[in-house]
């Protein structure tokens, strides 16, 4: 096969990728074996099994480590990659001045078959990544999710409510309800959604979406995920980090009592509790913006 015309940004020896490729799958694995060790047990963990369910990434392809579209795998390892989609022979310039020949992302490929995720991506990091940070929703959408529920109706429903079904109703009706996001507002309650100040929909997502909330934080692993091989493994496994510490917040900051999961609460019912959550939600926006401007720069740079 001919190379792919046009010249890669960089190149990388065989030694030093295989370590990237190593410490990645050893990173991976320390994440996917807990997941697997509970589901061969039939356990449930609310918050670690969160991102493999909710989002539904098999753990295998999350392991496949990828350096990017603008990088050239250079060695006889390599080779067994032009088998992957998207993977091909490709030219790359050296330090010297000279060209090599190794294995890398056919962007032009990829952007045919998912030009269309590419430009939604772009748009809707972009129009978020702009916008000043909202932090007075206090994690209610959690609370939005079993009001006016009995008890054993929640979602979660191996997990009591910390102040049963009334104190739970009691603090959605006290606390203004200010949820942006659709994929959370859409798993409200019919009796809580009016209580919204927003009724977001699919087709104002990209209107809407705002960098502090911790559920459009969490998607960034998905975004990343569906821009693999393009966007490197790295900032795919720093939004999965990410996102598994913001999924511990959200869980944290819900009416659930984790207490067992060695969870304690942030008790948004109180003044103390809510300054608490918005410490942790500060801190997830700020590394949220960091990995935001990397996705998108993967996505302009091609």
């Amino acid at each position: 096969m001919a190379p792919v015309a046009g010249v890669a940004q960089r190149a990388l020896p065989e030694s030093v990728w295989l370590a990237e490729q190593s410490a990645h799958h050893t990173q991976v694995d320390a994440w996917t074996a807990p997941r697997l060790e509970r589901a061969g047990r039939g356990e449930k963990h609310p918050v670690e099994d969160f991102l493999f369910t909710y989002y539904a990434f098999r753990p295998a392809k999350l392991r496949r480590w990828h350096p990017g579209g603008t990088t050239v795998l250079l060695g006889e390892a390599a080779r067994e990659r032009l088998d992957w989609r998207w993977y091909v022979e490709r030219e790359v310039r050296l330090p010297d001045g000279t060209t090599a020949h190794g294995v890398g992302v056919d962007v032009s490929a990829f952007l045919t078959d998912r030009g269309a995720t590419v430009d939604f991506v772009t748009a809707l990091l972009g129009a978020t990544i702009s916008r000043p940070a909202q932090l007075g929703c206090f994690g209610m959408h959690e609370w939005a999710m079993v009001y006016g529920l009995a008890e054993g109706e929640q979602r979660h429903e191996d997990w009591p409510l910390r102040l049963g079904p009334a104190g739970t109703d009691a603090v959605v009706q006290a606390q203004p309800v200010r949820c942006s996001h659709f994929d959370a507002f859409r798993f409200f309650t019919p009796s809580a959604r009016p209580l919204n100040s927003l009724q977001p929909s699919r087709s104002e997502q990209v209107t809407l979406e705002q960098p502090g909330c911790l559920h459009a934080t969490m998607d960034l692993y998905k975004w990343s995920f569906q821009l693999l091989p393009l966007v490197p493994s790295s900032v795919v496994a720093a939004c999965f980090s990410l996102a598994r510490d913001a999924r511990t917040v959200d869980m944290r900051a819900s009416p659930y009592d984790l207490r067992g999961l060695g969870l304690t609460s942030i008790p948004i019912e109180t003044t103390a509790g809510r300054a608490e959550y918005v410490r942790a939600q500060r801190e997830l926006t700020s590394r949220g913006q960091v990995l935001r401007s990397e996705v998108l720069d993967a996505c302009r740079s091609l």
